[in-house]
């Protein structure tokens, strides 16, 4: 790792928890003598208007972000500064936090490590979405988790067509389908029996929701693959990335799903294991058998 001298701090809006644990972070790093930058979102909440920085100054600048929430505040802060190569470290102050390693009692004793070089850096996949309709793209986003297509408000299934670089895979009835990333693959994708794929998988699973035929099975493809989903029956679909943005579909509108030429790199602490965080948070044996 590079030195680290400008810091940028993000933080889950709305949280006094996360404000009275950004005040103590603030003044623990700018007592190690660094330059810290506060998201535009989180400094109305800290009272420090006057010291918000944009995200352009944070993408110029920051050598690391630093992220106080849950996995979603994460996420938002990933897709942001994707583009730019900022490398993110999580402080959970979330429930699961399966991708904010780093406990908040622990959170002055890992920044010592950050800062003297010890953590190590985990490049994950993105994919890219976007909707076109009548040829012509009416949304464009980014996500780190899944891309989600699903009903509207309505109570009924909907009927999407689906592709994998263009070769027609079924027609599917269902609450929807969800593609996910190998680090969305312990979210949405895995309550509805998606498979967990560990993050050096170069792979993006498929995963229908409530499929009315229950032979349609998750499926992993190749991450190069580009996946179009169509609705193509008369209820309405919506399509709803990280959880966060959405687009209401129209019928015959294109779902295009690509892997994303950029990717979040997440900063892990020493000693940090994939596995072990599996079994801490999916409450797997903490133990191996020994006869």
């Amino acid at each position: 790792m590079k030195p680290i001298r400008r810091v940028a701090l993000f933080g889950k809006t709305g949280s006094a928890e996360v404000v009275e644990a950004l005040v103590s972070l603030l003044d623990y790093l700018q007592g190690r003598g660094l330059a810290v930058l506060i998201e535009e979102g989180i400094a109305a909440d800290l009272g420090m208007v006057a010291a918000a920085a944009s995200l352009e100054s944070i993408a110029a600048n920051a050598d690391v972000a630093i992220v106080l929430g849950g996995d979603g505040t994460l996420l938002n802060a990933g897709r942001r500064l994707a583009a730019h190569g900022v490398p993110l470290v999580g402080i959970n102050q979330g429930r699961l936090g399966f991708m904010t390693d780093i406990a908040r009692a622990e959170m002055f004793s890992a920044i010592d490590r950050l800062l003297d070089g010890e953590f190590t850096a985990d490049r994950r996949l993105m994919l890219d979405a976007r909707v076109l309709r009548g040829g012509r793209e009416v949304f464009a986003t980014r996500a780190l988790n899944d891309v989600v297509v699903n009903k509207g408000d309505l109570g009924r299934m909907i009927e999407i067509e689906t592709r994998v670089d263009g070769e027609f895979l079924y027609v599917l009835r269902a609450d929807g389908m969800i593609v996910a990333t190998p680090t969305g693959s312990t979210a949405y994708a895995l309550s509805a029996n998606g498979p967990i794929l560990h993050p050096a998988v170069p792979g993006i699973a498929l995963v229908p929701l409530c499929p009315h035929g229950l032979t349609h099975r998750p499926i992993t493809i190749r991450d190069d693959c580009t996946i179009e989903i169509i609705p193509v029956g008369a209820h309405e679909a919506r399509i709803h990335c990280d959880g966060q943005s959405t687009f209401d579909l129209k019928c015959g509108d294109v779902v295009t799903v690509t892997r994303s030429a950029h990717a979040v790199t997440l900063l892990h602490p020493p000693g940090y294991s994939y596995f072990a965080m599996l079994r801490e948070k999916l409450h797997w044996s903490a133990t191996p058998h020994r006869p």
